[in-house]
This record gives C-alpha cells, structure tokens and sequence, in this order.
C-alpha cells in the first residue's frame, strides 16, 4: 500500500513537467501515514526554479533593507542602551557583536512585517514602539545565542573576527550570552502585551530544543531529513517566525494575519538556514566570515550530506560516527561534490521560499509586502 501510494505521488510530480512541492508531498504522505518522515523516496534530479512571481512580470521591488532601516536607524545604539552593565569587562562582551557589521536580517523581517500588517488591517502608514522593540528583542536573543553556540562549538571566528569565546574564554562568553538576554526579557516584559511575552518566550525553549536535537543524529536513513529540519526550525526558523507572529499581534487583531506572519517567518527562515547549509560547502571562508566546512569538523550531517547519502550510501556509517575518523570530512565533502546534494537542498529551499511567498501574498500590497517578496528571493540568492 505505501510502496503504492509513494509511487503514485512520484509520478504525479513528474507528469507533464509539472511538479508537486515537496513541502506538499511531505505534508500530503504524512498525513497518510503518520509514521512517515522521510523525503527521501522524492529524490530527483532538483530544477531551477524561482520563488518569486516578479522575475516573470519584471516588476521591480524596493529593496527591503533600506526600506527596513528606515525603521532600524539607532538600532544597534538602542540594543547597547538596553545593556545596562557597570562591570567594565562584562559590558566590553555584551556590545562585542552589536557592533553594526551583521546582517541584521531579522529586525529587518519584523519591522517590515509590522507595517505589511498595519497596512492590511487599517492601512495605517505608522509603526507601534512596541513593534519597533520585538525587532530589538529578535537581534539580542540571536546574538545571544550566537554567543552561546559558539562556546558549544568551541568556533574561533564569527563575522569575520574572534569569538567572544576565544577572546575571553567561555564561562565569561556564556555569562555575556546570558546577560543578552536577560536584557532582551527585560525589554519584552516593558512592552506590556502577554500574548506576545508568551510567542517570545516560546522561542528561547525551541533554541534550547533544537541544541538537543543537534547533538543527537537518527539511526533510520528515513528520520534523518524530519530530524534535520525539526532542529532547523528550533535553531533558526522559530525565532523569525515568531517575531513575525508578534508584531502582527500588536498591530492587527485577527488571528488569519497572525498565522500569515507566523508561517512567512517560519518558510524563510528553514529557507535561509538551508542555504546556510548550502554555502557551508560553496563558499570559501573570507565570504562567509568563518569557517567553512564547520558542520562537518562538528560531525553535523545538514542537508547536502543527508541527500548525497541517498547516492552513497557508505555515507551512513560515517554520519553515524559523526565524521570522528581521520579522512571522514575530506571524503564527505567529495562525495557532496559527485552528488546532487547541493542542488537538492537548494531546490527544498525554494520550495519553502515558494510557501513563504504564498503566505505574504495575501496581505494587502504595500511597499513592505512585496519587499517581503523580494527578501525570499535574497534569501536564496545570497553568497554570504
């Protein structure tokens, strides 16, 4: 019956060139057979496609992150305000990565997400201060656990300079990371607004969630890719997503909107993390700003290795192992270069930028909800 039904869906995908996406075809077989995680039988060949109706109609979008800056401007001054510290050595820790060289790619999702739901619910040109501060809060909760992830790691070098880690050791790294954020509870708790304390504080338990789920690796080939995105969305996803969902409580009351914040979030974040994974294997270190490679000298199997292993299957014996043995990371790094495995997770993560689109698209147009469009699209896109 499930051998059946797995090849119905296969040839549906394929038929006439046209192709159910997998988040579909996943959604779809687990329905149906719940105890089902895998992708693994939809593996092919993955095509080029783009996420975004503007490379088809030629309209052009403004660029979201000055669009967005417009409502960060001081962001990183108001963040190191928030640290109140006197201890000269603890402050100097705290401020290390507020120094305005990041991405600041989610501050920039929430305030355009505030002002696309504004704009829908009563087509107000304003933004609340409460939906200024959850950008600050979503900077200082992932940089705290940038902080703290690079202790676990033991890495020496984030965006392009030493770790706190290495510069001052790790108990005064992990004291920095939780000094972050009890700052960022600090600020959330003045916003006054429990629903939205209760959608924050969700995502400090899905960071720790998805840190278990990392140190732990799955036996069955079949569990592998579930297990991999599960801990890509506690990891990542949860904190966009749910500073998404935030803000659109506090500037719209109907819950459709809210879950249309929540699932943008959570679409382009696995998104984003996805390519992460992707350039972790295409990019040299100078573009990163660390170093690459890093998953695999960790013994972490992310998507490219899970899907080359579908072509290689003497890749399971290492990935159980963690690549520990000497020549494990040199071989995996082949074996991800004979296969598909980089354009496979590349193409999940269209597909997931594909249903982020589709969510946003149903707000009402503004400047700030195709510039939401057009963020999926450099989300993909980016080399760094």
């Amino acid at each position: 019956m499930l051998v059946h039904t797995l090849n119905f869906f296969r040839s549906a995908a394929v038929k006439e060139n046209q192709s159910i996406p997998y988040f579909n075809l996943v959604k779809n077989l687990t329905s149906a057979f719940p105890n089902v995680h895998s992708i693994s039988q939809f593996h092919q060949k993955a095509p080029a496609v783009c996420c975004c109706s503007k490379a088809q109609s030629g309209q052009k979008y403004a660029d979201p992150f000055k669009l967005g800056w417009r409502d960060l401007k001081g962001l990183y001054e108001d963040i190191r305000k928030e640290l109140f510290i006197s201890t000269t050595d603890l402050k100097e820790m705290a401020e290390y990565y507020f120094d305005g060289k990041g991405k600041a790619l989610r501050p920039i999702i929430v305030v355009l997400m505030a002002r696309a739901c504004n704009i829908h619910y009563n087509n107000s040109r304003d933004m609340q201060a409460s939906q200024r501060s959850v950008a600050l809060v979503a900077e200082m909760i992932h940089t705290a656990s940038l902080v703290h992830d690079d202790v676990i790691d033991d890495a020496s070098s984030r965006r392009g300079k030493h770790t706190a880690n290495k510069l001052w050791g790790e108990k005064k790294a992990v004291l920095a990371g939780d000094l972050i954020l009890s700052a960022a509870s600090m600020l959330l708790a003045r916003i006054g607004n429990i629903a939205v304390t209760t959608i924050l504080s969700q995502v400090i338990e899905d960071l720790v969630r998805g840190e278990f789920l990392q140190l732990g690796s799955k036996e069955n080939e079949n569990e592998r890719i579930a297990h991999y995105l599960e801990k890509t969305f506690n990891k990542t996803a949860s904190l966009i997503a749910n500073s998404c969902k935030a803000v659109s409580v506090l500037g719209c009351p109907d819950p459709v909107v809210h879950e249309i914040a929540y699932q943008y979030g959570k679409n382009v974040g696995i998104a984003f993390q996805l390519i992460d994974d992707v350039l972790d294997f295409t990019s040299c270190s100078d573009q990163m700003g660390k170093p690459t490679s890093a998953d695999l000298k960790l013994g972490l199997a992310t998507g490219p290795v899970l899907f080359a292993c579908q072509q290689f299957p003497e890749m399971n014996a290492m990935i159980m192992r963690r690549f520990s043995l000497p020549g494990d990371v040199d071989r995996a790094r082949q074996y991800v270069s004979e296969s598909d495995g980089v354009q496979q997770t590349t193409y999940l993560a269209q597909q997931y930028c594909h249903e982020a689109v589709r969510q946003i698209s149903k707000l009402r147009p503004s400047p700030e909800r195709d510039a939401l469009i057009q963020l999926s699209e450099i989300v993909l896109t980016r080399d760094k």
